[in-house]
């Protein structure tokens, strides 16, 4: 029993040596957004805000033109998902993207196309 006790301790202690060296991200804040399809590239704009593995908010082409989006985070991955009013079309369904510090990539759609959210400096 006390080696099953002595193991017990042992695992939790290592899991949590192993769970603090997991990179913690945070995708909060204001994004400029880059989608390159075959035959377009655009631009916009996205806000996130983050809560745990949670993540609201809304993205567009531009501040005055934006949808509601929403997603998860799962280690260094972001998956998003837009939300389109009643009416109106988004540039994608669903993108999936890798993050590394204030750089996303990914793709659209599975295969649509690529996407690129670089982080807004504060001011910019």
């Amino acid at each position: 029993m006390l080696r099953g006790i002595c193991l017990a301790a042992a695992f939790v202690a290592w899991a949590s040596v192993w769970s603090a060296q997991e990179p913690k991200v945070d995708v909060t804040g204001a994004w400029t957004v880059t989608i390159t399809k075959a035959d377009a590239q655009v631009t916009g704009l996205a806000i996130l805000s983050q809560d745990g593995t949670k993540v609201t908010g809304m993205i567009g082409p531009a501040e005055t033109d934006m949808m509601p989006t929403d997603g998860t985070v799962s280690g260094n991955n972001l998956t998003l998902m837009t939300r389109p009013r009643t009416g109106r079309t988004a540039a994608f369904a669903k993108c999936e993207m890798t993050i590394a510090g204030d750089r996303m990539t990914g793709t659209i759609d599975t295969d649509k196309g690529k996407i690129e959210f670089i982080r807004k400096k504060r001011g910019t």
